[in-house]
């Protein structure tokens, strides 16, 4: 790997972590502003939906735009969107407003988190790709040990202080990538890219592999955010975890998901495969989501919090690594892709757990451990499908 592609990594995997040092610093606050402004979960569903409709409206057109100009720009501008959303974010006061600042941070993951994925791929070969994107991973996890730890001690001196410090980890994000990172090169040709720009773009990368991927992509996405965008609210509202327990409990999930990540994930899909692999992680966090139904204490959550999330956080990566080796030289439009349906899950995940959980708490994690276990079904259909291809 040469210097410049080694400068490059080294800047994304700091961007990344950056990032996700922001996004963990708020995560704890969550329940804090639903029971502060009276919202319901209904409501607090439909917030971070918002976030994931701006991100599905946005993705395709970035990712075909990355191939086209490069990846640094669309980075750049998608760490100072993030900065901008939390900015918003910690001036609100009003539901509007604060829906407001989630359809800006939907714009900026769509900007900054298929891009940078892609531009991992683009210069790393397909050996080295699994072990770089396992660290990318981890920096993702890496944030997300120490934000809400921190978090939780920012908020006793004020709620919207994480949100603050947040904005100025994206603005020192935003200002070290366009300072630092090389300029980089487009790699498709031309020719090629004017293809991807007509009508008929998408037929060009929609192998059957990938149909059948991207369909279980679809289906798992309600199930992942189904669980992810009401658990702060769940475990506290449910077994009375208080906002210190909450961000201690996602810490120690991070520090468990890292050392995952780094040491352990490129060897497991060697070992594995990808397509195992995924299947495994989905089996597993359908088992454990059903037992966090079924716990009557919160140690039982808390172990079956840890394993749910360090399958999410090998599940993600594994993905990722399977469609890179798919997408070959279109890496920019399979991320924007990946993002885009994706994102659909993560519009109606969370609506519809909240409405659910206003209605019931144990049924929206009931419904997703189902999901779960069919998304665990169509892995067998990708791994056959794709041997089929390569007879």
């Amino acid at each position: 790997m040469s210097e410049k592609n080694r400068k490059t990594l080294y800047i994304l995997i700091a961007g990344n972590f950056l990032i996700c040092l922001g996004i963990g610093l708020v995560i704890p606050v969550t329940p804090f502003i639903k029971n502060h402004y009276g919202y319901t979960t209904t409501q607090m569903g439909i917030m971070t939906a918002l976030f994931a409709f701006s991100q599905f409206i946005a993705s395709p057109l970035v990712g075909r735009v990355s191939d086209k100009i490069g990846r640094k720009p669309l980075i750049v501008a998608g760490l100072f969107f993030y900065a901008v959303s939390e900015v918003i974010f910690a001036l609100s006061n009003s539901l509007l407003l604060f829906n407001v600042s989630r359809v800006v941070g939907g714009i900026s993951a769509a900007l900054f988190i298929p891009t940078s994925m892609a531009l991992a791929s683009d210069v790393t070969t397909t050996a080295q790709r699994a072990k770089v994107i396992g660290w990318i991973s981890a920096a993702f996890s890496g944030g997300l040990i120490l934000g809400p730890g921190l978090g939780g001690v920012l908020a006793n001196i004020h709620y919207k202080v994480p949100f603050w410090a947040a904005a100025a980890l994206g603005l020192v994000s935003t200002l070290f990538t366009y300072l630092v990172m090389p300029k980089t090169e487009v790699k498709i040709e031309e020719t090629e890219m004017t293809k991807f720009t007509k009508p008929n773009a998408l037929k060009s990368v929609m192998t059957a592999p990938l149909v059948i991927l991207f369909t279980m992509i679809f289906v798992a996405a309600f199930g992942l955010q189904g669980f992810e965008s009401i658990y702060s609210i769940y475990v506290n509202q449910v077994f009375n975890f208080s906002l210190g327990t909450i961000a201690l409990v996602l810490t120690f999930n991070g520090i468990f998901s890292l050392i995952l990540q780094v040491f352990i994930f490129d060897f497991l899909v060697r070992k594995m495969g990808e397509v195992r692999l995924i299947g495994a992680c989905f089996l597993i966090g359908a088992i454990f989501v059903f037992w966090i139904t079924q716990a009557h204490t919160q140690i039982e959550v808390i172990i079956a919090t840890l394993v749910v999330f360090s399958a999410f956080d090998v599940l993600r990566p594994a993905i990722t690594t399977l469609l890179t080796k798919e997408g070959k030289d279109n890496q920019g439009l399979i991320n924007g892709l990946n993002m885009s349906l994706t994102s659909v899950g993560n519009v109606i995940g969370p609506i519809i757990a909240g409405m659910l959980m206003d209605y019931n708490t144990h049924i929206p994690y009931m419904i997703v451990a189902v999901i779960l276990f069919i998304s665990y079904g169509i892995t067998f259909i990708v791994g056959h499908v794709m041997k089929k291809e390569t007879r």
